[in-house]
């Protein structure tokens, strides 16, 4: 014991001096902060030096901001022949006085060995330590000594690193809020995150597995690998509505990666209002189809129309004239000359000027003309008719809202279709809240339409350098292509688990998947098999639905093997019942969190017998998720995790919604310790003996 203790000591006052550094470090930046605020004025090359050094600053002040997080955790020590060095593994680089390092970032190349580093592949380690530590102070060491071969034969390069650590990570409350993993990665995970930049790479990974996390520690490890080009390009992060975002902000600030943008596929689109709301199966599978490329090119080529009547305006004391057959020759070369619909506008209103001035005296400007006659109200009908500049909005608008235009879009919709795309049409298209359904609609209508005159940055679409696309199994067709429009080389990590497709678009493998993202380079695959946060109890009722929703996948293993097995509780009063479950749940994860989940019917009457009950919760929005308790509809929870869950009527959910045992399976895979399931109906099947 002695030992261990002074090796506690000496590891301790280590991590004093390199918070010490940290803290010195912080304080040399906000004196060049206050240098440069001195130098204020001076010419345009002096103001352009100092907001790069603001940014830089900026960001190394950000760096600097570990919070309660740990500073450290971990070192390796090297054998002689690999350099003999010892590093100290940390969330931010930093160094003393003299730049030698103190901590080494856990991206930088060094650092690799501290999570690859296996009995059979030491990587040229003598030893590896991990630290238990809460905020500044040391609590634990847990080290492994390599170079002992026969005590890795069963080392297949799957073995826990730092399981103490680890299990005091899985065991902490959870706080509403998904935190980093960088002081717990294993092997399997580090392989995804350090993989190279380069193509799509798919990461398959059941309840549990880390994928969020390791999709996010991929976007701030390529970052910090690839500063350039990406921090210029941009990082985008797209999750499935934005309860999922305010769930995972704060990890990449954590990592000291703050400009990385996260958005649904609605907040892509600009200039409309979109919610997370999804319509009904039938017309949400409609509208992700790829048919839908065709129904809004052919909407938009309706809008490019010859006049029907010849055109006469005075001018002076004489008329000019534009027939109908040149206008249908100005439309069928500005079809041909133009990719996109707004660009064309110009083309057309000289092409119609000139026209207007070849029929009448030889001396007439049409640029001139244009200048005196483009107010005149049988001009602008005339132009508006044959091509009218469109936002995405205004082009929906008027397709949606007539049952004519869409049979015209697509003579293949049946009546059906047709009736369940229709929607009243509304004088002000600014004023529609869009679907999430109509997300990529819009966006498909933009690629088409093109910026309105006047308006490229407001219209262009962002592309970014790398895109990161969590729950990516519920997307549709339409969806991807929507992600597809903004990769700018290709360079995508995209992470979901079949098993918990549950969308209408619900897919049964990745090859549906990968087929609609860039295709530049050959997509690469991983799959993450083993599940941190799940004990092995729960995870065995789990599976026995899995093996009905999805049969052809196979589980992810539990690294927890104690836990309590679910706990079905009758409802005989849904108000006494759900309060009574409530607190025992609560009570029994000390200051852990807990989430509700049911079908989307009963969340009303769930939430009316909380209230009445004087439960204090809150509702799937930003700050509900800081609420000890929470009721979420099963829509919404996926990608969540909490300490315990309160399933309520599983049968309703297999029922009600679109992929109901996938549903059911996303349900009972959110909590880390304890699961109660309370009904009034009998039991699914699969969960009874």
């Amino acid at each position: 014991m002695g030992t261990i203790h002074r090796e506690l000591e000496a590891e301790q006052a280590y991590v004093d001096h390199a918070y010490l550094c940290m803290d010195e470090a912080r304080e040399r930046a906000l004196e060049l902060v206050s240098m440069v605020e001195v130098g204020q004025g001076g010419t345009n090359q002096a103001r352009v030096e100092r907001e790069a050094i603001w940014e830089t600053v900026a960001l190394r002040l950000q760096q600097l901001d570990t919070g309660d997080a740990s500073l450290i955790f971990g070192r390796i020590d090297q054998e002689p022949e690999a350099g003999g060095g010892r590093y100290y593994i940390g969330r931010v680089g930093v160094w003393d006085d003299d730049q030698d390092p103190v901590v080494v970032d856990w991206r930088a190349p060094v650092a690799e060995a501290f999570y690859r580093a296996t009995g059979p592949v030491p990587m040229g380690l003598q030893r590896r330590r991990h630290f238990v530590s809460r905020g500044r102070t040391l609590l634990g060491l847990e080290d492994e000594l390599f170079g002992d071969l026969d005590r890795f034969v069963e080392d297949d390069g799957k073995r826990l690193r730092g399981h103490g650590a680890l299990i005091v990570a899985l065991e902490s409350a959870r706080t509403g809020r998904l935190g980093d993993i960088v002081g717990t990665i294993q092997a399997e995970q580090d392989e995804i995150i350090r993989s190279p930049l380069p193509g799509v790479l798919a990461v398959q990974g059941g309840p549990g597995t880390g994928k969020t996390v390791v999709a996010l520690h991929r976007a701030a490890y390529l970052l910090y690998t690839h500063r350039f080009p990406l921090a210029g390009q941009g990082v985008l992060v797209v999750g499935p509505n934005r309860l999922f975002l305010a769930y995972i902000e704060q990890v990449l600030p954590s990592l000291g990666e703050a400009g990385v943008q996260l958005a649904t596929l609605g907040d892509m689109v600009g200039g409309v209002r979109i919610d997370d709301r999804r319509d009904v199966e039938a017309v949400s599978r409609l509208k992700g189809d790829l048919r839908m490329v065709r129904l809004v090119s052919r909407a938009v080529r309706t809008r490019q129309r010859p006049l029907r009547d010849d055109v006469r305006v005075g001018h002076g004391l004489q008329w000019l004239t534009v027939s109908t057959s040149v206008t249908s020759r100005i439309v069928t070369e500005a079809r041909r000359r133009f990719r996109t619909h707004n660009a064309a506008r110009r083309f057309v209103e000289a092409e119609f000027f000139t026209a207007l001035a070849d029929s009448g005296r030889s001396d007439l400007d049409p640029e001139g003309l244009r200048e005196r006659l483009r107010g005149e109200p049988v001009i602008r009908e005339a132009l508006e008719w044959m091509w009218p500049v469109l936002s995405p909005a205004q082009l929906l608008n008027d397709l949606f809202g007539s049952r004519a235009l869409l049979r015209a879009a697509d003579p293949a919709l049946t009546d059906d279709e047709v009736d369940s795309l229709y929607r009243p049409r509304v004088p002000l298209p600014d004023d529609i809240l869009w679907s999430a359904s109509d997300a990529t609609l819009l966006d498909e209508a933009r690629a088409v339409l093109g910026p309105r005159p006047g308006r490229r940055d407001e219209d262009s679409v962002r592309t970014y350098g790398h895109i990161v696309v969590d729950e990516i199994q519920d997307l549709s067709p339409m969806d991807l292509r929507m992600l597809d429009r903004r990769s700018l080389n290709g360079s995508m990590t995209v992470v979901g688990d079949i098993a918990q497709a549950t969308g209408a678009w619900a897919h049964d493998g990745w090859d549906s998947i990968l087929d609609h993202l860039p295709a530049r380079r050959p997509a690469r695959r991983n799959e993450l098999t083993v599940s941190y946060r799940i004990p092995a109890p729960l995870m065995e009722v789990a599976t026995r639905v899995l093996a009905l929703a999805a049969p052809d996948l196979v589980p992810p293993q539990s690294v927890r093997t104690d836990g309590d097995p679910p706990r079905y509780v009758p409802i005989v009063d849904l108000e006494a019942d759900l309060a009574a479950a409530v607190r025992t749940e609560l009570e029994a994860v000390d200051a852990g969190n807990l989430a509700v989940i049911a079908a989307g019917s009963q969340i009303a009457g769930i939430e009316a017998a909380l209230t009445a009950a004087g439960v204090d919760f809150g509702r799937p929005t930003r700050r509900g998720l800081d609420h000890r308790v929470a009721v979420v509809p099963v829509a919404l929870v996926k990608g969540l995790e909490v300490d315990a869950a309160i399933v309520v009527e599983p049968a309703r959910i297999v029922r009600e919604q679109v992929q109901g045992l996938r549903a059911l399976y996303v349900a009972l895979t959110r909590a880390t310790r304890r699961v109660a399931v309370l009904h009034a109906e009998p039991l699914p099947s699969v969960l009874v003996g």
